[in-house]
């Protein structure tokens, strides 16, 4: 149909089995995963020789930021294959500049602190649109008091992926990975900060990107 109507498709996202909740990893059967990807690798390939499609068409998984435990098998596919994948970095990458700010400390991380205030206190309507896509126990989510009393190094650690890490919160992370309107909603507020913490925000997205994602989705 997109070759048809002469639609120059860059990238497909197929829905595949499993949770692909945002900013946590993969939850699902990954045979099957591993089974239904390479079938769309395939379909795509197909689709690109047989409809003329843009020979540039690749496979996106959506949501894939943080899905670690499926990289290996994509990496193990695309290899086989000879095949590439878009790659698309805008949600992990945001909850990374709140991970920066928070590490900043002052002020930067008084906003760090203000976004989940916000956040908790909008929490529904925040996840209304993600409900597909999100798992919330609003009963494993910090009160804003809590939160308050936090270091920089404490809110870091409950937003950061790491599996297993003792401070790690997946409910924290996914209600932060839903808030970036309320950054948008501070204006200024936010954007000084980022810009005032700029080293330590941009050391905080390139470790995110390349260490835990580039480095695992391409075996380096």
């Amino acid at each position: 149909m997109l070759a048809d109507k002469g639609v120059p498709a860059q990238t497909i996202a197929p829905k595949f089995t499993g949770r692909f909740n945002k900013g946590v990893d993969y939850r699902g059967d990954l045979q099957q995963f591993a089974k239904e990807f390479e079938e769309d690798v395939l379909v795509i390939d197909y689709a690109v020789k047989e409809f003329g499609l843009p020979a540039e068409l690749k496979l996106s998984v959506h949501s894939g930021s943080d899905k670690f435990s499926i990289y290996p098998i994509m990496y193990d596919i695309l290899k086989k294959h000879d095949k590439g994948m878009h790659i698309k970095t805008a949600g992990t990458t945001w909850l990374e500049e709140v991970i920066g700010l928070a590490l900043a400390g002052g002020d930067a991380l008084e906003v760090a602190k203000k976004i989940y205030a916000n956040s908790y206190n909008r929490r529904e309507a925040l996840c209304a649109p993600y409900a597909d896509v999100i798992d919330i126990d609003p009963g494993q989510l910090p009160t804003v008091e809590e939160v308050n009393s936090w270091s920089g190094d404490k809110y870091a650690n409950a937003l950061r992926h790491i599996p297993g890490h003792p401070d790690y919160n997946s409910n924290f992370r996914q209600l932060i990975h839903v808030a970036y309107a309320v950054a948008a909603e501070l204006g200024d507020e936010y954007y000084t900060q980022l810009e005032k913490n700029e080293e330590i925000v941009g050391n905080c997205v390139e470790e995110n990107i390349y260490e835990r994602h580039l480095k695992r989705l391409f075996n380096l």
